[in-house]
């Protein structure tokens, strides 16, 4: 993206996670309160990462070697995916290495289900202690990174969606709530 682009885009991906707050409050879904640019990102972030928890630990061990056809990844292989990704967000955003930012860890290292639900959970709660701990000026200097990454992690939500459907299963967000 060309310097000028870039801001721009932040600037208006910034002004979309304030307005998807603000329409939820019209809706009644939450108490109207202006959020200040961390906070939108921290819930969008926290949000699509929580949906992604839920499936990893709600889908069956024995299906995480699951794929839609042979060109695509397994359920596990997404799950690993997204969290490598999101460690290589957390090492841009920090110039630091933290977390296996690889960008397709092998399923040999994260042998179970519990392995991998514990790198993907982690790899979100590292990412939100980073948003909290940025803070709005550091959050701001690194949006186009936070906007890009959840909206990543919102793809591959949505691929595993299809991973349910073609399963014959309900995904989780889509089941009545009790």
């Amino acid at each position: 993206m060309t310097k000028l682009v870039r801001p721009i885009f932040s600037f208006a991906a910034l002004a979309l996670l304030s307005l998807a707050g603000t329409v939820r409050a019209q809706e009644g879904q939450q108490p109207a309160k202006q959020r200040t640019p961390s906070e939108a990102v921290l819930e969008n972030w926290n949000d699509v990462g929580s949906r992604l928890v839920t499936m990893a630990q709600d889908w069956p061990e024995d299906k995480y070697t699951y794929r839609l056809n042979k060109d695509v990844r397994t359920f596990q292989q997404v799950v690993l995916h997204i969290a490598g990704s999101n460690y290589d967000l957390l090492n841009h955003a920090t110039n630091s290495k933290m977390g296996d930012a690889r960008n397709d860890p092998p399923v040999s290292e994260y042998a179970t289900k519990e392995k991998t639900v514990a790198f993907l959970k982690k790899s979100i709660e590292d990412a939100a202690a980073e948003i909290k701990k940025e803070g709005d000026a550091g959050t701001l200097k690194h949006l186009d990174y936070w906007i890009g990454y959840t909206e990543h992690m919102g793809e591959h939500y949505g691929l595993l969606v299809a991973y349910y459907r073609a399963s014959g299963v309900v995904p989780p967000e889509s089941r009545p709530k009790k």
